[in-house]
This record gives structure tokens, C-alpha cells and sequence, in this order.
């Protein structure tokens, strides 16, 4: 199926849009110009989540400091101190 769909079209072929965008983003287009996208609510809630990720500072901070070779790791069952 295509990646990208008229109003019209979409409209015609509802379900089947909504089962590809279980798979990946559709875009859709009004006057061939992308006016919407569909997605699946776990890419959509995966997308929040790393905008959250990158709009912590100590986040990114780690993140970098990992990248750096300067990152501290910790065992798994660290977490049953917790």
C-alpha cells in the first residue's frame, strides 16, 4: 500500500489506512499537500517519550557522558534496592 493518501481516498479506504498505519506513519493530502499523518498509538507515544527524554537535561547529560565513554553502569538488580 502507498504511504500517502488523498482525504478522499483515505476516507474510502478507512480501515486499511488505519491497519497501515499500525506499520508505519501515512500521510495524508488535501490539494497534494500533506495536511495530516496517522500512526500507530505506540509510535506516537514512543515519539513523546524521547521528546521527553530530550528535553531533560540530566538525561541528555548521561546520554552524552555514555557516548563519551564516561557513562556509570549499574547491574539490573540494582533496581530491587529501589
Amino acid at each position: 500500500m502507498p504511504d500517502s493518501y488523498t482525504i478522499k481516498t483515505a476516507q474510502q479506504r478507512f480501515s486499511a489506512v488505519v491497519q497501515e498505519a499500525s506499520d508505519h506513519p501515512v500521510t495524508i493530502t488535501k490539494q497534494g499537500k500533506a495536511v495530516a499523518v496517522m500512526m500507530s498509538i505506540e509510535r506516537l507515544e514512543s515519539i513523546a517519550e524521547t521528546m521527553e527524554i530530550l528535553a531533560d537535561p540530566k538525561a541528555m547529560a548521561a546520554i552524552r557522558k555514555h557516548r563519551e565513554g564516561r557513562g556509570v553502569s549499574h547491574d539490573v538488580s540494582v533496581l530491587d534496592q529501589l
